[in-house]
């Protein structure tokens, strides 16, 4: 466990929907259709009812995120934050950062204290675990000044890949105490 500033960094490699956090990040689509990946493993293990109330706040752009509530999940909130416009759409780099910074904020609104995040825009957005990593880092860095209520932030995913990708990211960007 590692500082960025005033915000704990952890890295896990973990499934995303047994952790205990007040909210958990799902890297959504504008529409808040929750398909496929992390969004289809929050759904399954959250129930239909995340799904449902989130479709009744879409569309969501690109750089803005939703809250809703987590259904079984151990959690208090899924925070929706679209990486993409459209269901199974590729990516870029830009937009998983555009889209952590509007899951920080959310977070940060809402009055959560950790939020967890999967890879973001790794699945079928196409985007590399490493690139997706630094995009994530960098946002979470350039958030921590704005950091009130979020004290923890979790990355948190079972791809090893998308682990090691994040711990290289976070060596690079010097966001270690």
């Amino acid at each position: 466990m590692e500082m960025a500033g005033s915000l704990i960094v952890e890295i896990l490699g973990a499934d995303i929907t047994k952790q205990k956090a007040d909210a958990i990040c799902n890297p959504a689509n504008s529409l808040l259709i929750m398909g496929g990946g992390a969004a289809g493993a929050l759904k399954r293990a959250g129930g239909i009812e995340i799904e449902k109330e989130a479709l009744r706040k879409a569309p969501v752009p690109v750089g803005k995120a939703v809250a809703t509530g987590a259904g079984k999940l151990s959690s208090k909130w899924v925070i929706h934050a679209p990486t993409m416009e459209r269901p199974a759409m590729s990516t870029t780099p830009e937009k998983v950062y555009q889209a952590t910074k509007a899951a920080l904020s959310c977070a940060e609104k809402i009055g959560a204290r950790d939020v967890v995040f999967p890879g973001m825009g790794t699945g079928v957005g196409g985007v590399s675990h490493q690139a997706a990593a630094e995009a994530m880092l960098r946002a979470i860095k350039e958030f921590e000044n704005e950091a009130k209520s979020l004290k923890k932030i979790i990355l948190c995913d079972i791809d090893k890949e998308m682990v090691e990708a994040w711990k290289r990211a976070k060596e690079k960007l010097k966001m270690l105490t």
